[in-house]
Order: structure tokens, then C-alpha cells, then sequence
């Protein structure tokens, strides 16, 4: 449906205005979309390679952990020897406005934390080992997080972009079709009122000799 407005000269120049920077922001919303959409599969690729480390890393430790106990006995624990972790680190960085956070663990060689004495090769792989899971689950979450916000980001782009192409430009097109056509009628309407005076004046003109 055409907006309503008066079929003026003006309002047809403000619409066919509108038109146009609804017609720009369309692509540029359009453009975002697919920056955000490629970089959203970048990421769940990443995320997959994490996940898939995670999964074989995590395997390979349990089963050094499960060794330490059958040789070294249950009584002891790994996590009785790891201490807290602080060394998180969360930076971001921007990709068409929207805010991807990035994390990771202060990257040091791992020490053991308890005594040579009573333990052994097994209890050092394991502890290795889930000192490297803890790691890709430090990067896997910052993927996640900003997989999430991609998602949300390309939802709200697309549903404006959606509102643009489907209502906002429709609707300025029709009411420059409706403007155009109005004054198009009326410059007809002004060429034969014009045609008939001038045949009008050339009788009595012609009357008049």
C-alpha cells in the first residue's frame, strides 16, 4: 500500500529519497549478513577441531589416570596435586559491531605440583594431559560464546533486512508509482487544457478576419 502523501513534486522527490536509502541500507544490512554468516562457520569449524582434541586428549589422559591408579593405588588423587586455575585470560575483538570475546589459559609449561617420591610416569602423562585439556576447554568456550553471538547478531540482521525488503521498500516504490502517476495525470490534464485554449484562441482568431 502506497504511504499517504500528497502527490506533490516534493513528496515524490523525498519518497524516491526514502526508496534509496532504504534500497542502501538493505545491501549493507545484506553485506553484514554475510560477513557475520562466514565468520560464524569459521568458527563452528574451529569449534569442531576443538571439540574433536578435547574428546581424544580427555581419552588419552583418563586412561594415564586410570594407570597412575592401578600402579601408584586410589588413594591419591590428581586433583589432590592440581592447584586453582587463575591464569584465564578473555579479550575480544570487534567483527561488524558485534563484540567476540576470545579466552585462554596463561600459556606456561605445566609443572607438577607434587613430589617425584610415590608417584611415576603415568601420574606426570596424566596430569600433562588434562593440564592440556583444560587448555582447549578454555579456547573452546570462548568459540562457543562467540558462536552464540554471531547467531544472535545474524538473526537481528536479517530479520531488518527481512522488514526492509518485504515492507519498507515495497512500500516507498508504491507511493512513488502513486506520485508519478498522479502527476503524470495531471501534466496530461494541464497538455489538453493547454491544446484546447490554444484551439480555442486560433478560431476566434480566425473568426476575427
Amino acid at each position: 500500500m502506497a504511504e499517504q502523501m500528497s502527490p506533490t513534486k516534493a513528496n515524490l522527490m523525498a519518497a524516491k529519497k526514502n526508496l534509496e536509502l532504504a534500497k542502501n541500507g538493505f545491501d549493507l544490512l545484506d553485506r553484514k549478513r554475510n560477513v557475520l554468516m562466514r565468520e560464524m562457520m569459521r568458527l563452528i569449524d574451529q569449534a569442531v577441531i576443538l571439540q574433536r582434541d578435547i574428546g581424544d586428549t580427555f581419552s588419552r589422559a583418563y586412561n594415564a589416570l586410570q594407570m597412575a591408579n592401578v600402579t601408584m593405588g586410589v588413594e591419591g588423587t590428581l586433583g589432590t596435586y592440581t592447584p586453582e586455575e587463575t591464569g584465564l585470560q578473555i579479550t575480544s575483538r570487534s567483527v561488524m559491531g558485534v563484540d567476540l570475546p576470545s579466552t585462554s589459559l596463561a600459556t606456561s609449561q605445566p609443572r607438577p605440583f607434587y613430589g617425584f617420591w610415590g608417584s611415576n610416569a603415568y601420574l606426570d602423562s596424566s596430569y600433562i594431559l588434562f593440564d592440556r585439556v583444560k587448555e582447549l576447554a578454555a579456547r573452546l568456550a570462548g568459540v562457543e560464546n562467540s558462536v552464540y553471538r554471531l547467531a544472535v547478531a545474524i538473526k537481528k540482521t536479517q530479520r531488518r533486512a527481512n522488514m526492509l525488503e518485504n515492507v519498507v521498500v515495497p512500500r516507498y516504490e508504491a507511493t512513488v508509482r502513486f506520485i508519478s502517476g498522479v502527476l503524470e495525470e495531471h501534466e496530461r490534464e494541464e497538455f489538453t487544457r493547454l491544446k484546447v485554449i490554444k484551439r480555442a484562441k486560433a478560431r476566434r482568431a480566425a473568426q476575427g478576419r
